[in-house]
């Protein structure tokens, strides 16, 4: 964590442009969906911004370097690849969301915890998906959702504790209530995992 803060400091000015489109895409997507529920299929919309923004970190771990043009290549290389993350990931978040709805207001209270927890593993999951996704777009999702299976149950003590930390920092981003701190709080989350999951093009050399 301390790489990709040292990472993200001497990098954060190239990451602010791809920051604010993420911010603004979010703003657009929430304020759509309290204008209209069914906008709420607009956070799909966020994913390719996503990509660009995970492309990114995975470039500055791998490489040491970033350019703003890094941005621009992510989006256009895995804008298809971040829909499909985004949609599979919002699809699940909402079925979930529904569940806890459910077995809480039926005082299941058991089931509304285990329906919790799964929603934070999945978090977790997901965090190790899109990074695994993005740096390596010739597999296809469903090898990436192997992979990602076998590096976390490779070390899932520290993937847990690595991604439960990650959690509490973005529910801070959100808890604060300023959008772009949230999206800052993402940028170097994605930098965490990149630094965790990829290897650095010198060492694999």
């Amino acid at each position: 964590m301390w790489l990709a803060l040292r990472d993200f400091y001497a990098n954060s000015w190239r990451l602010v442009v791809v920051n604010a489109v993420l911010g603004a895409v979010l703003v657009l997507a929430i304020l759509a969906t309290l204008a209209e529920p069914l906008a709420i299929v607009l956070v799909v919309a966020t994913g390719p911004v996503v990509a660009a923004l995970v492309h990114c970190a995975v470039t500055l771990v791998r490489t040491g370097d970033l350019a703003l043009a890094d941005a621009v290549a992510g989006l256009r290389l895995h804008w298809l690849r971040g829909l499909e993350l985004s949609g599979a990931g919002a699809s699940l978040a909402a079925l979930g969301l529904l569940a806890l709805h459910f077995y809480s207001g039926a005082a299941l209270w058991p089931l509304a915890f285990l329906t919790l927890y799964l929603l934070v593993l999945l978090a977790i999951f997901g965090f190790v998906v899109w990074t695994v996704a993005i740096a390596a777009p010739d597999r296809s999702l469903g090898a990436v959702v192997r992979e990602s299976a076998s590096v976390t149950a490779a070390r899932p003590g520290q993937t847990l504790v690595l991604g439960l930390a990650l959690l509490l920092l973005n529910v801070a981003g959100i808890a604060a209530a300023v959008m772009p701190f949230l999206t800052l709080t993402l940028a170097y989350t994605f930098l965490v995992t990149a630094r965790f999951l990829v290897t650095p093009e010198e060492e694999a050399a």
